[in-house]
């Protein structure tokens, strides 16, 4: 019989636990009425120790706290076209034509489009690339996304995005100080674990079937097969996840205020803007990160008054 205080192991919203397809993870866009870009994309870097003093957090209010932060590099993002939607499809896109964004992205010679029909378009996204070549961790080719933007209606969508073409975006931009986000990223992978990894399931008493890390049972005799669901080895770490509600503590343009004296372990030194997010976030050093406007924020945002932030290496 199950014991009530101990409940099945693994979770089942993380089913399959399969490998990610691609680090530059797919993130589902929410519908916001706000004129505005509903995301951003970075590197992360590292963690670090912040203090900082909230009035709105219990139950200590007005109090410093300090906590644990994650420092993820935010190196400008580029703009380089439109995509439409019709419903669920593609309406087609519109590709910026300076000469210089064109050279970063590759092509030989300026992309033809087919015409898009402006009537028809339900929905407008931006095309942009990140640059992991401004950082200082040696990854040299652009990656190429979406990001999904708000208004009122499509039209307005669409007359945002052209009037973004071309430009570069900062982070300050897009969100700021104690605002919520979404973080979606692809976590560490850990390869082929067993059961007693991958799902916690306890180890076996040494005389009990002469096996220890293994399930008890694979399942019942009726219906005669194994279920889905019982613990069984497989691949371990490298999903993508989203983690929800993570609130920017600060959002800076001086990378000398956060660099140790020796550089952040696996990364190296911080060489653009950066974001300060409360607590952790999934995956290792030097994995991209894509930052979301909040689905289910908790409160308005409210700025933070941010004391010291420590970074000694491990």
């Amino acid at each position: 019989m199950t014991d009530i205080q101990r409940p099945r192991r693994g979770s089942m919203a993380h089913r399959p636990r399969k490998r990610a397809i691609s680090q530059n993870a797919r993130v589902y866009w929410m519908d916001s009425s706000d004129k505005r870009v509903l995301g951003f994309a970075g590197y992360k870097v590292g963690m670090a120790h912040v203090s900082y003093v909230d009035d709105t957090e219990s139950p200590t209010k007005g109090q410093e706290v300090v906590s644990s932060a994650t420092v993820v590099e935010v190196p400008p993002m580029v703009v380089y076209g439109v995509r439409c939607y019709r419903g669920n499809d593609s309406a087609g896109d519109i590709i910026s034509t300076d000469e210089k964004i064109i050279k970063l992205l590759g092509y030989r010679k300026k992309p033809g489009a087919k015409p898009v029909n402006e009537q028809e378009v339900t929905d407008a996204r931006l095309l942009v690339f990140a640059m992991p070549s401004k950082t200082g961790f040696g990854k040299k080719h652009i990656e190429r996304m979406e990001l999904g933007c708000g208004g009122k209606d499509a039209k307005e969508k669409l007359e945002y995005c052209k009037g973004l073409m071309g430009k570069e975006l900062r982070v300050s931009d897009v969100f700021k100080p104690g605002e919520y986000v979404d973080v979606v990223t692809v976590s560490i992978g850990k390869g082929c674990q067993g059961a007693v990894k991958r799902f916690g399931i306890s180890i076996q008493r040494r005389k009990a079937t002469g096996k220890r890390r293994h399930v008890g049972t694979l399942g019942q005799w009726h219906p005669a097969y194994v279920l889905y669901t019982v613990p069984q080895a497989g691949q371990t770490g490298y999903h993508k996840r989203t983690e929800l509600n993570k609130r920017i503590l600060r959002i800076s343009q001086k990378p000398e205020d956060v660099n140790p004296s020796c550089g952040f372990p696996d990364y190296g030194f911080v060489k653009n803007d950066y974001v300060l997010l409360k607590g952790s976030i999934p995956g290792p050093a030097k994995r991209l990160v894509k930052l979301r406007m909040a689905a289910r924020a908790p409160n308005a945002a409210k700025e933070v008054a941010v004391g010291f932030v420590s970074t000694a290496p491990r």
